[in-house]
């Protein structure tokens, strides 16, 4: 069954970095549509950015712009979302999500807990 487990999150200070993994198992992974969202407290779920299929192109909200990085390794069917310049504001639970293009095929992980504090 298919299965994204992310890892990576933690507490740091502002203007500090994190990397965070998802890992990816039970689907072809090289075929779907990866993104990382995150959710605040008391706030709707929003999309942090995507990394396509093909040619490894990516797009991200403006609020991340700059700061933060999405990658692949289709070879250990993973994706990765390096966060610099962090901010309080990007204090939230973090999810891992795969998506077939042209399906309904969805899937979530659990989540990793990222805080920004000093």
């Amino acid at each position: 069954q298919a299965q994204l487990v992310e890892s990576g999150g933690g507490l740091v200070q502002p203007g500090g970095s994190l990397r965070l993994s998802c890992a990816a198992s039970g689907f072809t992974f090289s075929i779907y549509v990866m993104s990382w969202y995150r959710q605040a407290p008391g706030k709707e779920r929003d999309l942090v950015g995507t990394i396509f299929t093909t040619g490894g192109g990516t797009n991200y909200a403006d609020s991340v712009k700059g700061r933060f990085t999405i990658s692949r390794d289709n070879a250990k069917n993973t994706v990765y979302l390096q966060m610099n310049s962090l901010k309080p504001e990007d204090t939230a639970l973090y999810y891992c999500n795969a998506k077939r293009p042209l399906s309904n095929w969805n899937y979530w992980g659990q989540g990793t807990q990222v805080t920004v504090s000093s």
